[in-house]
């Protein structure tokens, strides 16, 4: 076993474990626990999110659902839900994960098994400190088709190509916003009101889309 900590966030590792052996961790420590699973062959890291990485994780989310709103999109919102695929033996629980897309598909569903349902459309991970799994492969072999990146410093996007995720300027899912226009934002959000953020984000996107 590994541990480590930051002031964003604090990290477990643990190897050799079973899928069988995540599977009973994910149903025993319930839905409600404050960490997050990610399971990559074997491998197990369990972080538990702190203040410098949940706030940037909060302003996604409202940009998202602006974004949504001013272009007439309908969302569904997974949350950190566990998203899992047996035969792959990988499973993750992102910062946060959306159905755009696809999103009528899943209209109404209680519960999503990646095994018959599709994936969440877009993804979003903050690492401000480095993982001990490798995401990509993660997601990758989920089949999520954009993920949303971000370090603390540093946002990218990716989309998902043949099983590569290739950095992209521009979102798939919301083709008006680049990488520079959410970061310009973020990094708004480090000194200004969250209101006073969001109001101007909503303006930005008015204008954007004329």
């Amino acid at each position: 076993m590994v541990a480590t900590s930051t002031p964003a966030e604090q990290r477990t590792v643990l190897h050799n474990v079973s899928w069988e052996t995540f599977e009973a961790l994910l149903k025993d420590t319930g839905e409600e626990r404050g960490s997050r699973f990610a399971y990559e062959d074997g491998t197990l890291e369990i972080m538990t999110p702190l203040f410098e990485h949940e706030n940037p994780k909060i302003q996604f989310d409202r940009f998202i659902l602006v974004l949504a709103e001013e272009l007439g999109i309908e969302i569904k919102s997974g949350g950190s839900t566990t998203l899992k695929r047996r035969i792959a033996k990988r499973g993750i629980e992102p910062d946060n994960c959306f159905y755009i897309q696809n999103e009528l598909t899943v209209r109404g569903r209680e519960t999503i098994n990646l095994e018959t349902d599709p994936p969440p459309d877009l993804a979003i991970e903050i690492d401000i400190t480095n993982s001990s799994v490798n995401k990509f492969r993660i997601y990758s072999a989920l089949g999520v088709s954009e993920l949303w990146r971000y370090d603390g410093e540093v946002l990218k996007f990716y989309q998902l190509v043949e099983g590569q995720y290739i950095e992209r300027e521009f979102s798939v899912a919301f083709p008006i916003v680049s990488v520079s226009d959410i970061h310009r934002f973020i990094e708004q959000s480090k000194t200004m009101g969250e209101i006073a953020l969001l109001k101007s984000f909503r303006t930005w996107v008015r204008e954007t889309i004329g």
